[in-house]
């Protein structure tokens, strides 16, 4: 294998500059030392081949030294590019202040310190938490100080030897164009990391272009979260709490004490922080193993629910007693989450005469229709949008400020992948906010002798029967990256006219904008049918006559391809003994719809 020269130049730049620490020298140099071998120089390419991108969440990218791995350097390069961008965006303003956090990850905490170096050294102020904050807390933290941007210094879920670095706007949200295209064109115009300048922390401390905060950032915080409880019934609900190592120990703890929720019980050993996640694979609630050490306390304490939030408190996951008797617990995916929640919150609110009018819910496109069914329910408007929580907020934005129009006023809303936000004063789904919304629902629910599955039951028959699947396809590196460049391409210029022997209806193609009606002709295979409104981004998404939604993006943020697959039946007429068999059939559906769409795509 023939390394590309411009792979070597750069390789042979991060051996020898001197702006490089001498143990990034040393790591590139001995991969070059070694690039006859294969494994070496399949290294080298997949470090040099590219720079970071943002992509739904900013950069992410396994630690390392390169051009694509995250590093100090990479940090300081786009902390850079960002105050560059932001003294042109707001030139002439007196000052440009930046919110900073981070989490229990390796290097979250001298990339952050980096970061605030780095904006001082550019003359922006530098607001930094004085401990790991998450980044739900970030995000107000950039609304609260009137911050013009924020970052927070996280991967979120992803594996020990990730690391990442989201970008906030002044909205609180992350960055969305045309922000987050410039930034990375300035950080693409960047040769070299010598003339990055930068200010000593303790020296940027003493001029006051560093400024740590603290119960200023915390006290706020959490009297909004606070102020969003709906109901005191039950507070003496019995609850295991896992952070999975990550920053929500504290937030969490303390936002359900003030609920008044007492009988908490943290998992022991994965209440410290540590950027090793010692005790999981994978530090995501998403996985359903990830939640096994809690939930082997919960039914050990006959605990009534489990909470779980990933390393950046953002995710949530639950897990809930099926009622009083016997150890029976039930793990809701994300949809199921985000459903329960919008019912029990919507409900509440029209009960008790706060639902205010135009309200409004707001899902993504790969989210279950469950959730559209219950806004219309209670009379509430539900909106789409891209996948991506940046979406939702910019939406809540655009309503806020009138750019779009009539207004409606956000209630709730969250996407499949186990991320809620309820009220607007945080622009990033919360997991904190999620947490004692759960405990708050479950403690209701219990008081009128109903479980989470029976509840969910409720709404199957309300609204038909709803099963969906995630499938992720990983598939790391330069060849990964090119492998789901083709399996798109090949899904866009030969869709699937028939899937499980149902016909394709049609398809939705988000890079370009544009809905299509699938025929059974060659001549009249693609027939457009419509414009769609929503910002480009590169998603298929085929609609089934039965109603069957298939979808299929890259990831913004990892070396994936992600299938996601949602099943409805009708349930008019039915009752709760003919649920089983519905609901088994959906299940076998979409099992079948998920093989057939696999093979499909390869």
């Amino acid at each position: 294998m023939a390394l590309e020269k411009s792979i070597t130049e750069k390789a042979e730049y991060w051996a020898s500059a001197k702006v490089f620490d001498q143990v990034t020298r040393t790591e590139v140099s001995e991969l070059l030392k070694k690039s006859g071998q294969v494994d070496a120089e399949k290294d080298l390419i997949d470090r040099f081949y590219c720079d970071l991108e943002f992509g739904t969440g900013g950069l992410r990218g396994i630690l390392g030294a390169g051009t694509n791995r995250m590093n100090i350097y990479n940090v300081k390069k786009a902390t850079f590019a960002l105050s560059t961008y932001l003294k042109r965006f707001y030139a002439g303003e007196k000052e440009i202040k930046v919110a900073i956090s981070f989490d229990s990850r390796h290097f979250s905490k001298e990339f952050a310190h980096a970061t605030a170096e780095v904006l001082a050294g550019s003359g922006i102020k530098a607001l930094i938490v004085k401990e790991m904050r998450p980044v739900p807390m970030l995000s107000f933290m950039v609304r609260h100080f009137e911050c013009h941007a924020g970052i927070c210094v996280t991967a979120s879920h992803n594996p020990p030897n990730y690391n990442g670095y989201k970008v906030y706007w002044t909205t609180g949200g992350q960055v969305v164009p045309p922000h987050d295209t410039e930034i990375i064109k300035v950080y693409g115009s960047i040769s070299g990391y010598e003339d990055i300048s930068s200010l000593d922390y303790a020296e940027g401390l003493k001029e006051g272009l560093i400024e740590e905060v603290d119960q200023k950032l915390d006290e706020p915080y959490l009297a909004k979260v606070e102020a969003l409880s709906l109901r005191k019934t039950g507070r003496d609900l019995k609850i295991v709490y896992t952070p999975l190592h990550g920053s929500g120990l504290y937030p969490v703890t303390e936002a359900l004490r003030r609920y008044g929720f007492k009988n908490v019980i943290v998992v022991p050993e994965q209440k410290n922080p540590d950027g090793n996640f010692p005790t999981v694979k994978y530090p995501n609630p998403e996985d359903p193993n990830a939640l096994k050490m809690a939930l082997d306390l919960a039914r050990k304490e006959k605990a009534d629910l489990v909470l779980a939030t990933d390393p950046d408190s953002d995710r949530i996951g639950i897990v809930t007693r099926e009622g009083s008797d016997g150890d029976n617990y039930f793990t809701p995916n994300g949809n199921q989450i985000g459903a329960l929640l919008i019912e029990y919150v919507l409900s509440s609110m029209k009960e008790l005469g706060r639902l205010p009018a135009s309200s409004l819910i707001i899902k993504t496109i790969v989210t279950t229709d469950l959730q559209r069914d219950i806004a219309k329910y209670y009379g509430v408007s539900c909106d789409e949008t891209l996948t991506g929580f940046k979406w939702i907020c910019q939406l809540i934005e655009d309503y806020e400020t009138g750019k779009k129009k009539p207004y409606r006023k956000y209630i709730c809303g969250g996407e499949e992948s186990y991320g809620f936000l309820a009220d607007s004063f945080v622009r990033d789904k919360d997991g904190i906010i999620a947490c004692c919304y759960a405990a708050e629902m479950m403690a209701w629910y219990k008081s009128k002798g109903l479980t989470m599955t029976q509840l969910l039951d409720e709404l199957f028959l309300r609204h038909g029967v709803y099963q969906e699947s995630l499938y992720n396809l990983t598939l790391p590196g330069k060849e990964g990256a090119e492998a789901i460049r083709r399996m798109m391409t090949k899904l866009r210029q030969n869709p699937p006219t028939v899937i499980d022997r149902v016909p394709v209806r049609n398809l939705r193609d988000f890079q370009i904008r544009q809905e299509y009606q699938i025929g059974s002709s060659v001549e009249d295979k693609l027939k457009k049918v419509n414009d769609l409104a929503l910002p480009r981004s590169d998603v298929l998404q085929f609609i089934l006559e039965d109603g069957t939604k298939i979808s299929v993006r890259p990831s913004g943020t990892e070396p994936k391809i992600k299938f996601y697959v949602s099943v409805r039946e009708s349930t008019q007429g039915l009752t709760k003994k003919d649920l089983p068999s519905v609901k088994e059939r959906c299940i076998g559906r979409v099992k079948k719809i998920e093989e057939t769409f696999l093979a499909l795509a390869k």
